[in-house]
């Protein structure tokens, strides 16, 4: 099936909305961009503060118009709020392969059981739907928070790429860890393990 990057795309269950991240969703996310600065310590692309917001929301979109990456906003059912974003990236349709990040989310939303929930929708579309054949993840190696989600939901750890990149600053270099999951491993036990966890 070729990648859908049509923005009615809907992906949700009983917990959790994900739909495609527009340029009108600046005031759903503003709240999270305002007041917790610390959710952009390890991410490339700030968005702390509107203007950083704004120019992020942007970036996505046009990035969705040239078929590229596939953003979205994540909404909390439970609470009824915005809860964050994440998107697929790095789509690569003849080795069928995509990368799975830029996930971020408020920090009441942390620790509940949302990231699960969208990992399972995006997971589920990206090997049943879309027939993906791997799904890589990427993370600051000292994002611990992060490198520990992306395990529990039955990431394989794979190796560091040393010296990978600079952070967003440019302060200093980045080392990024790489995980993923394989078509095989999801129909196996990945998504089974997932399903129970939810």
């Amino acid at each position: 099936m070729s990648f859908n990057f049509n923005i009615n795309l809907i992906l949700e269950d009983e917990k959790v909305l994900l739909r495609p991240l527009q340029e009108t969703d600046v005031d759903n996310l503003s709240e999270i961009s305002l007041n917790e600065p610390e959710t952009w310590e390890y991410s490339l692309v700030q968005a702390d503060g509107k203007e950083n917001l704004i120019n992020y929301i942007q970036l996505a979109v046009k990035a969705r118009e040239s078929k590229t990456e596939l953003p979205f906003i994540v909404f909390d059912k439970k609470t009824g709020k915005y809860a964050g974003s994440t998107r697929f990236y790095g789509i690569n349709h003849d080795f069928k392969t995509l990368l799975l990040g830029f996930t971020w989310y408020g920090k009441q939303f942390r620790g509940t059981g949302l990231n699960k929930h969208c990992k399972f929708l995006l997971l589920q579309f990206a090997f049943e739907e879309l027939g993906m054949e791997r799904v890589e993840f990427r993370a600051d190696n000292k994002n611990l928070r992060s490198i520990a989600a992306m395990k529990s939901i039955g990431c394989k750890e794979e190796g560091v790429l040393r010296n990978h990149m600079p952070t967003f600053n440019n302060a200093i270099r980045r080392d990024t860890i790489i995980l993923s999951i394989l078509r095989s491993e999801w129909f196996d036990n990945v998504k089974a393990n997932l399903i129970k966890s939810l």
